[in-house]
């Protein structure tokens, strides 16, 4: 009798376990990538305008991503059934990401992405409130606890509350029907297509605004910030595509909460900030109702949530 044939019922071939591990692995590298391209982001904030760096990372993975998969998928990585919805959806990332660059100019690291990974439960809601799909109890809580953990971080009315505080708010406003779109999507494209349609779709549109932010950088240091905003960008996509062939998105989805943890230590490192008690209380809440909301997505078999893209 072969090994495989006399392996206990029940028990977990070593290979799955090994391609397990890898997934987790690749999983925490792709959320370490996305937290040192928003804490780049944080400092290029600073010098560089807003549509000339959001430019630059799109281009930078949408040449990186042609010059890799059209080789390898040819004409095929270009087919779609909707067009439109692919422009749409491109359209939607670009804005998030332009939101994105200018909540880290005015938030912390770690309060600006615990806010963020608040998009699976705002998608929780529209699914119940604009779609009319059925929802427990139990997520009912876990999205009611979410954005209690947003208002903690946010506090209206506190003396730190501004114009500014509220832009990661319509991030996630913006972000959640990226996902949902997403999500119908998935039913009929491709995931490599979708990936390579986001890239050029955001370049194209972020360069009718290029010659009206075009500036020449005062020093090379400025360049190399975005030239690793876009390394991040492309490898963390990458990592994260790598991670979902070789693990179950039920045993991958709370990893992904493991962003904040890097995002507080880049804060950290880099800006010295730390979050203060009530920031860390929101942080904690959001964590451990996003990622039991993720988990029950999966568990119900539903279309699985794309994990935010940076």
């Amino acid at each position: 009798m072969t090994g495989a044939a006399c392996a206990p019922r029940g028990a977990v071939p070593a290979s799955d376990t090994l391609r397990t591990l890898a997934g987790m692995a690749l999983l925490l590298l792709a959320v370490g990538c996305f937290a040192v391209l928003d804490t780049t982001t944080k400092v290029a904030s600073a010098t560089v305008p807003v549509f000339m760096a959001v430019w630059f990372r799109y281009a930078f993975q949408a040449v990186a991503t042609t010059a890799i998969l059209l080789p390898l998928h040819g004409t095929a990585l270009l087919r779609t059934q909707h067009p439109r919805f692919q422009v749409l959806r491109g359209a939607l990332l670009l804005g998030s990401s332009l939101l994105a660059y200018l909540s880290l100019g005015h938030m912390p690291m770690a309060e600006f992405t615990a806010i963020v990974l608040v998009v699976p439960l705002a998608v929780t809601l529209m699914a119940a409130t604009l779609l009319g799909e059925r929802v427990s109890a139990l997520r009912w809580a876990l999205v009611a606890g979410g954005f209690v953990g947003t208002l903690l971080i946010l506090r209206p009315g506190g003396e730190g509350f501004g114009w500014a505080v509220v832009m990661p708010v319509g991030l996630v406003v913006c972000n959640a029907w990226f996902q949902v779109l997403t999500s119908r999507l998935a039913r009929t494209e491709k995931p490599l297509t979708l990936h390579f349609y986001t890239g050029w779709v955001g370049t194209l549109i972020a360069a009718l605004f290029l010659p009206f932010a075009w500036q020449a950088l005062p020093a090379w240091q400025d360049w190399a910030l975005l030239a690793l905003m876009g390394l991040m960008g492309t490898v963390g996509h990458f990592l994260l595509i790598l991670a979902y062939q070789r693990a179950h998105a039920s045993t991958l989805t709370p990893f992904l909460y493991a962003q904040i943890g890097f995002a507080m230590l880049g804060g950290w490192l880099v800006f010295d900030q730390l979050p203060d008690r009530m920031s860390f209380a929101g942080i904690g809440l959001i964590a451990v109702c996003g990622a039991g909301g993720a988990w029950l997505t999966v568990r119900e078999r539903r279309q699985p949530i794309e994990p935010v893209e940076g």
